[in-house]
């Protein structure tokens, strides 16, 4: 059984997640100022950022049990848009809040590669995924991040069915 350790460390602009076990992933959010759009609605933006990268660094964590146990998957995370827009409250004293509409659907670019445990590269690539149609989900107890959270799901189930990624 996989342990996951959760590391999360600042560096040079970059947020990086470790979930490491037997096999391990690593998440690198690459220049988080740049993302299209990972803004609070009505929270502190540092700690808002943090948990979206430790919610969605858990989505590939789990999604990273169902490769072989000596698979290395390193993700540098590139951009994010997040489903939704933010839109300030023009009354006195009102927080911001974000706006769910099918033409703001979520999106991800990021980069990755798979090694096994002799550093071979199994599997590598530049990807741009995104949901359209989003909104034909409807989210019950998916946590923060449901729609980003389910296109990233479909995204690596799609990897999988196609033999891109090796299977445990």
């Amino acid at each position: 059984m996989k342990k996951i350790l959760i590391a999360l460390a600042f560096a040079s602009g970059s947020l990086l997640s470790s979930f490491a076990g037997a096999g391990e992933v690593k998440v690198t959010w690459q220049d988080p100022d740049k993302y299209s759009d990972i803004r609070p609605s009505n929270e502190n933006r540092d700690s808002f950022r943090a948990g979206v990268f430790k919610e969605l660094g858990q989505v590939f964590a789990d999604l990273g049990k169902k490769l072989p146990d000596d698979v290395q998957w390193n993700v540098t995370v590139t951009d994010l848009d997040l489903a939704g827009d933010v839109r300030p409250m023009m009354r006195p004293g009102g927080n911001d809040i974000r706006v769910i509409k099918d033409i703001y659907w979520p999106r991800m670019s990021f980069n990755y590669t798979m090694t096994d445990a002799k550093g071979q590269i199994i599997a590598q690539a530049t990807e741009n995924i995104s949901d359209m149609g989003f909104m034909t989900f409807r989210p019950i107890n998916a946590g923060n991040f449901p729609y980003e959270t389910k296109m990233i799901e479909d995204w690596f189930q799609k990897q999988l069915k196609s033999n891109k990624f090796p299977l445990k």
